[in-house]
């Protein structure tokens, strides 16, 4: 493959990653479901399905939580049956030399996740379980950027040829809309939402139920007494009332930290709509944009991040009203995840313009002084 070599868009592929990257996040909200209702070892062996081939097992035998924990066994061998087939359709189709790199990267992804799902039942080790979690994030933003990067609109890009500018434009060296600031904005945010699912993904995996019980107060406070009384009378009420397994200080304070690092992301993410809209982004019409869209599609998924955050912090708090119900935890769990790829992709799109900018630039750049000197030319055989 020559390094230079820009691919044909394949809508087949394209659409066979978008239902790679669906039937993941649909993987992810039924792991989601497994662990909402405690269902990780309700089969206690690995590969094998309580003893049966696990493609064999028989359905009358699918109840209570086996049901959930060996629907995600399956629906995670399709997922990796599909990215097998991604990663050598990438391989043998895509001409450009990092694409099908990709393809080998979630090969390997998903291989990681089912050897730790396994792991963590033959090892009974609930720890695994936040890895296994946090893989599964990163797995599903590789598949979705798979799909964007495959698709016609991005490829689209890659053809399009060196915007030109007017010789006389005051506007010749101006920042993108995407400007560095936003950008960097945005990419900041995306990793706050990926530290934020892995705090999540710990207060899921240690089986304490809800440290906090009440929102938006935390235990009747603004910030919980965690001393040793308090923990202990937190504990006796809910023991009493619900019977559910005791907490520590340290889970109190890892829910507080959830908290708060939401009310963070909420507002940076609301700075990103409000500078977004404030800066008419996407609005103008530069010749570039009036061919792809790029800044109207920024937008958008500002505008859509922004919603999303805001439902987020509703499903949380609906998480704790209900009593942890398990569709809502998953829902959340969904959400998350969406969160995480939406940011991801923003700055995907808004870096890659960055690059091409600089390139167009660039580009203009050399191609100006020789455009200056043919043109000189004829000027000097003149003067001869």
């Amino acid at each position: 493959m020559k390094a230079n070599a820009v691919s044909k868009s394949n809508p087949w592929l394209y659409w066979f990653a978008v239902l790679t990257a669906l039937a993941t996040l649909a993987l992810i909200g039924v792991g989601g479901l497994v662990t909402s209702h405690e269902a990780g070892m309700s089969v206690p062996d690995w590969p094998t399905t309580k003893g049966y081939n696990m493609f064999l097992f028989p359905i009358n035998q699918w109840l209570g939580g086996i049901f959930y924990e060996h629907s995600h066994r399956l629906l995670a061998s399709l997922v990796g049956l599909m990215t097998t087939v991604l990663a050598v359709w990438l391989w043998l189709k895509d001409s450009r030399p990092w694409m099908p790199w990709l393809g080998v990267a979630a090969f390997l992804l998903v291989v990681a996740q089912g050897v730790l799902g396994g792991l963590r039942v033959t090892l009974h080790m609930d720890s695994l379980g936040i890895y296994h979690a946090t893989i599964a994030q990163l797995f599903f933003v590789l598949t979705c950027a798979i799909a964007l990067f495959t698709s016609r609109w991005w490829q689209g890009l890659e053809r399009r040829p060196p915007a030109r500018r007017e010789e006389n434009s005051a506007d010749k060296h101006a920042v993108p809309e995407a400007g560095a600031p936003l950008r960097g904005l945005v990419l900041f945010t995306t990793i706050l939402i990926f530290g934020q699912l892995i705090i999540a993904a710990a207060m899921r995996h240690q089986h304490a139920g809800l440290a906090i019980s009440d929102f938006p107060l935390a235990h009747g406070k603004l910030w919980p007494d965690t001393g040793a009384e308090a923990v202990a009378r937190y504990n006796a009420q809910r023991v009493s009332i619900n019977a559910e397994n005791p907490i520590t200080a340290f889970q109190i304070e890892l829910q507080m930290a959830h908290r708060g690092l939401a009310l963070a992301i909420l507002i940076c993410v609301g700075v990103v709509a409000w500078r977004v809209r404030s800066s008419g982004f996407g609005q103008s019409k530069p010749s570039r944009e009036r061919r792809d869209g790029t800044s109207n599609v920024l937008r958008r998924l500002a505008f859509v991040w922004l919603g999303l955050t805001l439902f987020q912090i509703g499903l949380g708090a609906a998480t704790i009203w209900t009593n942890k119900a398990a569709d809502v935890a998953t829902a959340h769990v969904l959400v998350g995840a969406l969160l995480l790829a939406v940011g991801a992709l923003w700055c995907a799109i808004a870096f890659r313009e960055s690059v091409t900018e600089i390139h167009d630039r660039r580009t203009e750049d050399r191609r100006s002084p020789g455009a200056a000197a043919i043109g000189a030319q004829p000027a000097m055989t003149g003067n001869k």
